[in-house]
């Protein structure tokens, strides 16, 4: 019987990287535990009678701070590490968060409550980047959307247990009601600094430091195979690795000629989707509940409890075809679904069409409300941090992607302190004003965002230094400033490929393919020198993301 229970074990144990992947995940728990316990934490009776009544501008802050000081962390600890190591920097933030939580639980006045939100927020602002990253690095290209996407997982699984926690806490008549979900996230935060003693090193960052023995070791123990090895690491192993720079030559770096296009993406993608407003949804659910007409207090945590039940329920397949669905195609549908609920919750309110005690708009605007957290949590949530860590090569990855996650923590600040303020002015604009941000944001992507499903990561920074995004829209523009000169009029393939220039030009034609910008249409051909003081013709077809726009000049 025990040689049988071993010999299945052998037969269905994970491989060690998906076994890494779930133990650094606890990072994302405990970020989303977090989300979804503190508004109704600072709405619970025994909370208001330590503390007294706060204003919505006070709950605000007191809620968002953890994003605030988590947003200055974030900014440098991809240089941390990329200097001592991913896991490194991941168990000093949960170290750090570890005392932070110590000091809610055990705060008996709001300053000293608010001093423990502040360290809880630069632990997970730390950690937060490093996980994505680091399992970015130790995934195989066929399962990175899977893993990449688990920590967003454990995020909606935090959600979900801090909504319940609460749910369940409350009825305590004590001041444990509100103590026990803080004390709870200090044992997630103590895990996660033991998994981090469990789990190897990313591969890449040991052979990026010229630690090709332990690379080779680490390679070992997570379970990678062969194939994958000499399809996308051979290359690495033999390459010179680069010099050490200081800290903030690694940060301009980012920005040089040679990575913008790359960490303006990163930048966008994990700033903007935060500003649809999904913060505002999740940490003041209770308050939106109630203020569409359900009763105060617990049917409106039941409430919310609910909607966390059904975000894990639709982030479960979205993190299962997390490789299947295109990275545009969540964008797209996503940005849609998002911008429609937006505007239909903020033209309910400003038709004065929802009303507390009768009428059907209350419950458009309840089921609007679980249609814009379940779309995001299926859509925008899995794909963005995906993104913003796969577009980046090895060694600016770090760097960038702990600044994307810093501009994602201020944006999580400014819709988490603002949403109570614009609630208690309008209960419309803020409404309006997500549905834009949303609006403006798939707009942006749908044009700029390249698809990046199924490459390896090496083939991922050669499609980028061939084909930046940056140099496209030049060569189009550069194109349309045309100023005369001989006729020249490429030939354009379907495929992207220029069969010649025409008779009797002398000057020469470039024949490299280009893709387009989404990714989804026929490329753009060559570019062409025009000169001299000819009149001519030219006639250029750029599709950017299936729109055809014909510029005759």
């Amino acid at each position: 019987m025990g040689l049988s229970i071993r010999r299945a074990w052998r037969v269905s144990k994970p491989q060690g990287y998906t076994i890494a992947a779930i133990l650094i995940s606890l990072g994302g728990f405990l970020n989303g535990f977090d989300t979804g316990a503190i508004g109704a934490i600072t709405t619970m009776p025994y909370f208001e009678k330590t503390f007294g009544p706060i204003s919505p501008s006070l709950q605000g802050f007191t809620v968002s701070l953890i994003m605030l000081t988590g947003a200055l962390p974030a900014f440098f600890a991809g240089q941390l590490a990329h200097r001592f190591g991913h896991l490194s920097v991941i168990m000093g933030g949960a170290l750090i968060s570890v005392v932070g939580c110590v000091m809610e639980a055990a705060a008996s006045q709001l300053p000293v409550l608010l001093v423990g939100r502040a360290f809880a927020g630069i632990g997970e602002g730390a950690l937060l980047c490093n996980v994505f990253v680091y399992i970015t690095e130790i995934a195989p290209s066929a399962k990175r959307g899977n893993l990449v996407s688990m920590p967003q997982l454990f995020v909606v699984s935090g959600i979900c247990a801090g909504y319940f926690t609460c749910y369940g806490s409350i009825k305590i008549d004590s001041q444990l009601s509100w103590r026990l979900p803080f004390i709870f996230q200090t044992l997630v935060s103590i895990a996660l600094a033991v998994s981090c003693y469990v789990v190897p090193d990313s591969p890449r960052w040991l052979l990026l430091h010229n630690r090709r023995e332990k690379a080779l070791r680490a390679l070992e123990r997570l379970g990678v195979s062969r194939v994958e090895v000499e399809k996308d690491l051979a290359r690495s192993l033999t390459q010179i690795p680069p010099q050490k720079v200081s800290t903030w030559r690694s940060v301009t770096s980012i920005f040089s000629s040679k990575y913008r296009s790359r960490t303006g993406l990163g930048l966008f993608v994990l700033g903007m989707v935060q500003l649809c407003g999904i913060d505002g949804v999740i940490y003041y659910a209770p308050i939106l509940f109630a203020q569409a007409g359900l009763p105060a207090g617990t049917a409106s945590f039941l409430a919310s409890g609910v909607s966390a039940i059904l975000l894990l329920a639709i982030s479960i397949p979205a993190y299962i075809y997390a490789d299947r669905w295109g990275r545009r195609t969540s964008i797209i549908t996503g940005g849609i679904g998002l911008t429609f609920c937006m505007y239909l919750i903020g033209t309910m309110y400003a038709t004065d069409s929802v009303h507390s005690n009768q009428g059907a708009g209350r419950w458009v605007v309840i089921v609007a409300i679980f249609c814009f957290a379940l779309t995001y949590s299926a859509t925008w949530a899995m794909v963005g941090k995906i993104y913003a860590s796969e577009v980046q090569p090895v060694e600016t990855r770090a760097a960038a992607n702990s600044v994307a996650q810093g501009l994602g923590f201020f944006t999580n600040w400014l819709v988490a302190i603002t949403t109570p303020i614009f609630l208690s002015k309008s209960s419309y604009g803020a409404y309006f004003l997500f549905g834009s941000l949303s609006l403006f944001t798939l707009v942006v992507l749908v044009l700029f965002m390249p698809e990046t499903r199924g490459h390896s990561l090496e083939s991922i920074q050669e499609t980028f230094q061939l084909h930046q995004t940056g140099r496209k829209l030049q060569k189009v523009l550069s194109g349309l400033r045309f100023r005369g000169g001989r006729k020249s009029t490429p030939a354009i393939t379907k495929h992207g490929s220029s069969t010649g220039t025409a008779a009797g030009d002398d000057t020469s034609t470039t024949g490299m393919e280009l893709q387009d910008l989404g990714g989804l249409a026929g490329p753009l051909a060559s570019e062409s020198r025009i000169s001299g003081a000819e009149k001519s013709s030219l006639d250029i077809s750029f599709i950017p993301a299936r729109v055809e726009v014909l510029c005759a000049v």
